[in-house]
């Protein structure tokens, strides 16, 4: 088995184009897939294989969602670019046109609402974008999964963190109150806000993890935090026998800025 992790940004929308917009490059990028026949599996599956739990096919992709705004699920108006189609909505489109061919995505929601509240005004458009109301609704879809990505980021523009610590490196969270802070806590809000689903996959702010994470808690705190596996941004393939705590993923953007980009990084992630 080996996977690529493909990860997209919602709010990455700086440009109408493919290299400054991820809207328009998971669209064609979900029509590269299904012209190169690359089977999409959700993460769930994915890591359920991974476990030997299930099979999935020898080569494949699972798609990923960072932050969780409204862009990830609303159509929005944005001020200066005009109107942006959400992911889920392009995928939606994408299996209308192609309904032979499964789609699932996870969004790795930022938990803490008054964390999204303060980020809705910083760094998005302060148009309140950045709330949960979509949620269960992206589960009912069976198109999206609602999985963890911490309780605030450890953004570094948050007055205040869960963990007291100065934000923006998540390579700080590297005991175990910090860690009880930004893992469990999320897990707690998520299942008790969704409890039809249980909180499985954590994906790492800023794809920063360290070898208190990886090694100490999220091995040995299981019966607490309740997670199966976390996701970096190392760019690598995802295949059985890797550490579960930091599997890779691709960062659209960074590890590729053009569907040429993405058919060379598949090529070689999947059969390198």
């Amino acid at each position: 088995m080996r996977a690529a992790v493909l990860l997209y940004h919602s709010n990455n929308v700086s440009r109408n184009d493919y290299a400054g917009n991820d809207h328009i490059a998971l669209m064609q990028d979900l029509r590269l897939l299904a012209e190169l026949h690359i089977p999409v599996v959700s993460l769930h599956r994915l890591v359920d294989a991974f476990d030997g739990k299930v099979e999935v096919p020898p080569i494949c992709v699972a798609l990923s969602f960072d932050d969780g705004s409204w862009f990830d699920w609303h159509d929005l108006a944005h001020p200066t670019l005009g109107p942006q189609r959400s992911f889920a909505n392009i995928m939606f489109d994408a299996r209308t046109a192609r309904p032979d061919v499964p789609l699932h995505a996870t969004s790795f929601v930022i938990v803490s609402p008054a964390a999204r509240e303060e980020l809705d005004r910083t760094s998005l458009v302060g148009q309140g974008w950045w709330g949960e109301d979509w949620w269960q609704a992206a589960l009912d879809s069976g198109l999206m999964a609602i999985e963890s990505h911490s309780f605030d980021h450890h953004h570094d523009l948050i007055a205040a963190t869960a963990t007291g610590l100065p934000g923006g490196d998540f390579q700080a969270v590297d005991h175990y109150a910090a860690a009880d802070a930004e893992i469990r806590q999320a897990s707690d809000y998520l299942d008790a806000r969704l409890p039809n689903r249980r909180t499985r996959l954590f994906a790492f702010p800023y794809g920063h993890a360290n070898d208190y994470l990886i090694h100490d808690y999220l091995p040995n705190r299981r019966a607490e935090h309740r997670l199966a596996a976390a996701f970096t941004t190392e760019p690598k393939p995802v295949s059985r026998g890797e550490n579960r705590w930091a599997l890779g993923r691709y960062v659209c953007g960074e590890h590729w800025r053009s569907e040429d980009e993405l058919r060379a990084l598949l090529r070689d992630a999947l059969h390198g």
